[in-house]
């Protein structure tokens, strides 16, 4: 046999095998994608669309390495139009359902926002998940990041905390503007929202689970230039960094 007719063989015969890496995986940890009527690649996150079926893992990079390798012709059997920008529609989608999870959860009251409301719903233990905007200053960042590391050093739950959205856009999904920090609370709306970040946070490479507690710098650990849920994202340059707000102004968002 060779080796593409056992690439096919293999996609045949387990629906949760990524076309790229060919590991299985558990629904929630891989992309649908569906042949549309004009032979174009159509992401189907809900997994709801018709049609045979091709995986590739939550990983944009594989994304990415299906279309430069034709890997979804392959696995549809069939000619198929694999956009160059494929990699980003996903991401585009991943933050709207994203977006949209948290402004559930801001309608079912599980969400609450500013350095202050969110300090409170972290040390009280209602806080399952901390946002951070992307342009928030460092400083807001570290005094809720001591907040976090308190409460996992009594004893309490860890308590993860992201950096992937800009504060516009979680103004958008709140319905306010100048959101810099947010905490999402426990409760149905709540965990949705939280489980769409940590799929959005996997997609675009920065990891997933919480150290709270860790060392400041270590792996893992909220810095003023990544999140806690994986390796720390580039970092940003001055002229970014100057866009955080002040303290005061943050007290407030």
């Amino acid at each position: 046999m060779t080796e593409d007719a056992g690439d096919e063989a293999e996609v045949e015969l387990n629906d949760r095998t990524c076309i790229v890496s060919r590991r299985t995986c558990e629904p929630a940890d891989l992309i649908r994608f569906v042949r549309g009527p004009d032979g174009a690649v159509v992401p189907d996150l809900r997994r709801r669309l018709p049609g045979r079926g091709a995986h590739v893992s939550l990983d944009r990079t594989l994304v990415d390495e299906a279309v430069r390798r034709k890997l979804f012709a392959r696995a549809f059997r069939a000619q198929v139009t694999g956009p160059a920008d494929l990699g980003d529609q996903v991401d585009g989608l991943l933050a709207k359902s994203a977006l949209g999870a948290l402004g559930l959860a801001r309608k079912a009251g599980q969400l609450v926002t500013g350095a202050t409301k969110v300090d409170t719903a972290i040390r009280s233990g209602r806080a399952l998940m901390v946002i951070h905007a992307r342009d928030a200053a460092p400083d807001g960042i570290r005094k809720l990041d001591a907040a976090r590391r308190a409460v996992a050093a009594t004893g309490g739950t860890e308590i993860s905390s992201l950096r992937l959205l800009d504060a516009d856009e979680l103004g958008l999904a709140f319905g306010q503007g100048n959101v810099i920090h947010a905490a999402i609370l426990a409760g149905g709306a709540g965990s949705a929202a939280a489980t769409c970040l940590r799929a959005l946070a996997t997609y675009r490479g920065e990891g997933s689970g919480s150290v709270s507690g860790a060392p400041a710098g270590s792996a893992g650990h909220v810095t003023d230039t990544g999140n806690d849920m994986g390796a720390p994202l580039q970092r940003r340059s001055g002229q970014d960094e100057g866009r955080g707000l002040d303290p005061a102004q943050e007290a407030e968002a």
